[in-house]
């Protein structure tokens, strides 16, 4: 979900800047707040209403990005595959926005556009906010419909209730949503989106404030999973695949990369276990792509990394090793099943996940 700015100069190659000096970073969280819903009926604040339609609408959503990925795993996990298409960007980007540089002609093959930002003009000409994913795009107008990730995920939960696989996870029950939305704010500001406070802080005095405030949370985590196999609940919800796509950059780019330096996430038994545990499930681990992970931050964040190199580590083999959390309980699916095989054509790259 990079903040990719956009400009009209063809020369323009810098990936973009990220770091405000002297200053503690603040994610822009104003959003296209539209929603797909099965009533199609306009939003509480006036927002075109659009009704779900299988076939209509192409989710956009970069492996690298975590708050994409949630987007991938929650679309696998209800089997909604075959009713919202996906595309996927490359894992680098320039200010301007994410290429399709991974596709034929580096052209989205259904949209047949190179860039998610002629989406976001094709609806609003020189949309002045962070061209971001994930998006989902209308395919029929070529327009950009939402870029508002939190509710995406949850509408996939209800609003496509009717197009659920046999079989599919209950990810927000309605008995839970309290507690879960409790679990998910603080989540959010302290951990999704604490790494990226430690990692673009301009200053010594917000790194420090928000390396704490990181710690504090991981530490009530690891307390909070010490005695429960899932986050909320006894089963895999919305609250899970929030915190597992950080959980799952932590070592490989948060540690080092965003000085989230206390511990490595292997190093807490906890954690490290609950997220081998999702890792090891369908619809986790097999969306999950280091080597596009790594690419993005180190590529794309030249102000962090201005060299550009991409380390080599870690070493990943560990993600598959016995976890032991089934002691606790728990179902992962509930009185559903696990989703099948990855659908043809967006399986992770060979050699770029675990095994």
């Amino acid at each position: 979900m990079s903040q990719t700015t956009h400009t009209d100069d063809p020369g323009f190659s810098t990936k973009g800047a990220y770091v405000t000096g002297g200053a503690e970073f603040t994610r822009d969280t104003n959003y296209i707040e539209d929603r797909i819903t099965r009533d199609g009926a306009p939003g509480r604040n006036g927002e075109p209403g659009w009704p779900v339609e299988p076939g209509r609408y192409r989710l956009i959503a970069a492996r690298a990005c975590p708050w994409a990925n949630r987007t991938v795993i929650v679309r696998r996990l209800l089997g909604l595959e075959d009713v919202i298409s996906l595309g996927q960007p490359g894992p680098t980007h320039d200010a301007r926005s994410w290429t399709f540089d991974l596709d034929p002609d580096r052209k989205d093959p259904v949209l047949g556009i190179e860039r998610i930002q002629d989406a976001y003009f094709r609806r609003f000409p020189g949309y002045p906010r962070g061209i971001t994913v994930p998006a989902i795009v209308d395919v029929p107008t070529g327009q950009v419909v939402t870029n508002n990730f939190p509710q995406i995920t949850l509408d996939f939960s209800t609003e496509w209730a009717q197009y659920h696989r046999p079989g599919a996870p209950e990810l927000y029950p309605e008995h839970l949503r309290e507690e879960m939305d409790a679990v998910n704010k603080r989540v959010f500001t302290e951990v999704n989106n604490g790494v990226y406070r430690c990692g673009f802080a301009g200053s010594q005095e917000a790194y420090d404030a928000a390396y704490d405030r990181l710690w504090t949370a991981l530490d009530w985590l690891e307390e909070r999973l010490g005695g429960q196999r899932y986050l909320v609940g006894d089963t895999i919800t919305e609250a899970d695949v929030r915190l597992f796509t950080t959980l799952a950059r932590f070592d490989a780019v948060y540690h080092g990369h965003f000085k989230c330096n206390r511990q490595k996430l292997s190093e807490m038994p906890v954690l490290w276990a609950y997220a081998r545990d999702l890792f090891q499930t369908p619809g986790f681990g097999d969306t999950t792509d280091f080597v596009q992970i790594k690419q993005h931050y180190y590529i794309v964040h030249e102000d962090i990394n201005p060299t550009g190199v991409v380390p080599r580590g870690p070493e990943l083999g560990n993600w598959l090793s016995a976890h032991g959390r089934e002691a606790l309980g728990g179902r992962p699916f509930g009185d559903g099943t696990p989703p099948g095989p990855v659908r043809p054509g967006e399986e992770v790259t060979p050699g770029h996940g675990a095994a």
